[in-house]
């Protein structure tokens, strides 16, 4: 693994560790191995959740070394846009539970990793921002569109538009970021936040994850259909007969690892 990104199985839960100082910035190479690091949490059957956070204490990730913008080579700039975009649709898409440990600043890229992440977890001092605009840019890692479904467009143009950098605590009020816990503890928070995976059926949190990720896309009625059709799938997988038969039993249920790919 590249010492940029620092990866650390612990059981069903993997720890990614932003590690680029000072300012944990992205590059085309990182972004390619993050979505290899996430295709291979894909293909472990074991593997239940994902944590993101940055080394150290000041940054959780500060986006793009905006060296790399400097240029008028604009094949250069659509290599650089297109892995963004891939990455970050890749981790969107991640088939277990992935939570952003913010535990600094989170800025352009940085935020926009956050926000492809199903949870978002603010240590108190951190800062959030997508100031791509000031320099004559604009969010290229899906910040536009995952910003705007998130907190609504009004938030969402304040902090794209004008600029504005939010608290924890402005974070917490829009619904950027689900809870605020104290400098120092997002990391353990987050691990702790994430071991009732361990009872959940595999195959149903995966089922449930991407019904709510098709609210964005697909009309109302489509949902409807497709809740019902995946429901009547779990009829064929193991994990729906366990689950039902633990909970009669009175005992924990023993889940069937679900094919992964």
């Amino acid at each position: 693994m590249s010492d940029a990104l620092i990866l650390e199985h612990r059981d069903y839960v993997s720890v990614l560790t932003f590690n680029n100082p000072p300012a944990h910035t992205w590059t085309p190479e990182s972004l390619q191995l993050l979505q290899k690091i996430v295709a291979e949490l894909n293909a472990n059957s074991s593997n239940r959740a994902l944590v993101l956070t940055g080394a150290g204490d000041k940054f959780f990730s500060a986006g793009a070394d905006l060296q790399r913008f400097h240029h008028r080579d604009v094949a250069q700039a659509t290599d650089f846009s297109t892995a963004f975009g891939a990455a970050f649709q890749v981790l969107s898409a991640y088939q277990g539970v992935s939570i952003a440990a913010i535990n600094g600043y989170a800025m352009g890229g940085g935020l926009e990793v956050a926000l492809a992440c199903d949870v978002r977890i603010a240590e108190q001092h951190a800062q959030m921002a997508l100031p791509e605009c000031a320099v004559g840019l604009l969010p290229c890692g899906l910040g536009t569109q995952q910003l705007a479904w998130l907190v609504g467009e009004q938030w969402a143009k304040r902090m794209v538009l004008l600029g504005e950098r939010l608290s924890a605590e402005q974070a917490l009020t829009i619904g950027l970021v689900s809870e605020v816990v104290p400098s120092g503890e997002a990391l353990q928070h987050c691990l702790k936040l994430v071991e009732p995976i361990q009872k959940q059926s595999p195959t149903a949190v995966d089922y449930c994850k991407e019904l709510i990720m098709a609210a964005r896309e697909c009309s109302l009625s489509a949902g409807y259909a497709l809740e019902r059709q995946r429901f009547i799938e779990l009829w064929q997988d193991d994990n729906q007969f366990e689950g039902v038969t633990a909970f009669l039993e009175k005992r924990p249920a023993r889940w069937h690892a679900k094919t992964k790919g």
